[in-house]
């Protein structure tokens, strides 16, 4: 796994041109990290303002965080998937994965969470492009990509059935 290594002569490009998204992903983020309070409250999912029309929060949610270390683990979490799986797929299946990671996590926040009032943060997306990039590879598994989707599995269903991972709350400065 993992993308191409540095070569004599420096950075590959085609391990540039294989990081545009993340970057742009993180980019957005740390703009909006940028704005405080104001733009964490403006551009969150929440679900009464949601309801009264503001229907980009769907988008929006995903990209604002609780502060800078929530920032600074998504943007290190992504950095790692990326690092992993980003090679799996080209950057248009990028884009049609974030899209349908995006819809499915508005649609399961909305319907199958309706007592949750707001979210935010890329924590989602990372764990769609993660279990996308580690579902190809099973096509022909290896051991890493073995141990990795057991990991993976492991940690959504502690969440799903436990809550949050012990100091995951702590450290990101806030409810996960």
């Amino acid at each position: 796994m993992g993308l191409d290594k540095v070569d004599g002569n420096g950075v590959k490009a085609s391990v540039l041109r294989a990081w545009w998204l993340p970057l742009a992903l993180v980019a957005v983020s740390f703009i909006l990290v940028l704005g405080g309070e104001a733009n964490r409250l403006g551009f969150r999912f929440d679900r009464s303002a949601i309801q009264s029309g503001e229907f980009w929060r769907l988008l929006t949610g995903h990209f604002v965080h609780l502060g800078g270390p929530h920032f600074a683990l998504n943007a290190a979490g992504l950095g790692l998937v990326w690092y992993l799986v980003g090679r799996t797929f080209d950057w248009q299946r990028w884009l049609l994965i974030a899209a349908t990671c995006i819809l499915t996590m508005d649609a399961g926040l909305w319907f199958l969470n309706p007592r949750l009032e707001w979210y935010v943060g890329l924590s989602g997306l990372l764990h769609g492009f993660l279990a996308a990039g580690l579902t190809q590879r099973l096509h022909r598994p290896d051991t890493e990509t073995l141990l990795l989707s057991a990991l993976l599995v492991g940690k959504l269903l502690w969440e799903q059935l436990s809550g949050p991972i012990p100091g995951s709350e702590g450290t990101a400065g806030g409810p996960v």
